[in-house]
């Protein structure tokens, strides 16, 4: 069920209120430190500062971008489809974020990108982060991350790249293509974070999402739930947020909110509203070349599974769900996996017993991690 799917990045004390009723909080190990490791990384190297995100808006029954970097070969056709689909609902807190301090403005969708936008075309194998294990394999379209990788999830702040580890995961609106081009370099692959699943009114492209498509408020300040069933209307708009994850060099995709089905979102959504829309996001993905990740979503894994080639998932510990991430582990899919609250004595040895690259993070999403 989707709980926090992402913290909240406004002002604390704007976010009190919140983070009082949220699920997830911050762990009693996780204090400021000034790097992002604990304990022992690398200081941080410079970052270069973001730049306006620039996507295009593709024919939406295209099966390659209107306008796409020549680093990657899109992937013909799509996955296919796992048989069986669940039809329980589990009941969830919705929970996106607010804007966060210091959002570059972009161009809306069908805007031309503009220079310093080309991509990154690193070709290292990644590093190791400390355990000797590869970043992943290929299945001669795509990268395909593997169980136990280990990786940073960071939303908020320019993008820390000193962390040593080979998988990152950053926003795809509010990092620049020289960031994913640097991290190429130092042998990484890199993840492109964007909102999928609900209106966010900070994003660059805002105004393209009609106010029918614009749902109940999620919980988080200027957010509001898609409405899944539309679509001829979301699927050119999402296109062109994967143009720009692709324009930028990113390797992969984490669309984010891909779960409304079970939670108030002011339309009457059913679980195949929602099968249906995130089949047709791991079209798009595919299409470009990308890798794409399963969000939280628990309950449709085992119809999703072969659409996605890994997952992503928030306090399964927390809640004593992370077995039911263990189709994708046994299919040799990576599952990255955080938790907030807990600390990492309470959850690492049953991370590592399934397979799951697993960290502590703190509900901002900043630089700093704790893996286990």
């Amino acid at each position: 069920m989707t709980r926090r799917t992402r913290p909240l990045l406004a002002a604390l004390a704007l976010a009190t209120a919140l983070l009082a009723t949220s699920c997830s909080s911050s762990g009693p190990d996780d204090e400021d430190t000034s790097s992002a490791d604990a304990p022992g990384a690398q200081p941080p190297a410079a970052t270069a500062d973001p730049v306006p995100g620039s996507p295009t808006a593709p024919d939406s029954s295209s099966s390659a971008p209107a306008a796409t970097a020549a680093t990657t070969p899109p992937a013909p056709g799509t996955a296919t489809t796992a048989p069986g689909t669940p039809t329980g609902t589990t009941p969830g807190t919705p929970g996106t974020p607010t804007g966060k301090p210091g959002t570059t403005p972009g161009t809306a969708p069908g805007t031309p990108p503009g220079p310093g936008t080309g991509t990154g075309t690193g070709t290292g194998t990644g590093g190791t982060g400390g355990t000797g294990t590869p970043n992943g394999t290929s299945n001669g379209t795509r990268w395909q991350p593997t169980p136990g990788l280990a990786w940073q999830w960071q939303l908020g702040g320019g993008v820390d790249q000193s962390v040593d580890v080979p998988v990152y995961d950053i926003d795809g609106f509010e990092t620049d293509a020289s960031v994913v081009a640097a991290l190429h370099a130092k042998g990484r692959k890199v993840i492109c974070y964007i909102n999928a699943g609900s209106w966010e009114d900070f994003r660059p492209d805002a105004a393209a999402f009609t106010k029918a498509l614009q749902g109940a408020g999620n919980g988080w300040k200027g957010e509001k739930w898609f409405d899944i069933r539309k679509l001829d209307q979301l699927k050119p708009l999402m296109a062109a947020r994967f143009d720009m994850c692709k324009q930028k060099g990113f390797d992969a995709v984490e669309p984010d909110t891909i779960e409304a089905y079970n939670q108030n979102s002011g339309f009457p959504l059913t679980a195949e509203d929602q099968l249906r829309y995130n089949r047709m996001l791991a079209s798009l993905a595919h299409e470009r070349g990308l890798a794409i990740g399963l969000k939280n979503d628990l309950d449709q894994i085992p119809a999703l599974l072969a659409d996605f080639d890994f997952a992503v998932n928030e306090e399964c510990a927390e809640f004593d769900e992370c077995a039911r991430l263990s189709p994708f582990i046994q299919a040799g899919k990576a599952v990255f996996h955080v938790e907030y609250k807990l600390g990492t004595d309470r959850f690492c040895a049953q991370s590592k017993s399934l397979g799951l690259s697993s960290m502590q993070k703190k509900l901002e999403l900043d630089a700093w991690r704790k893996p286990c």
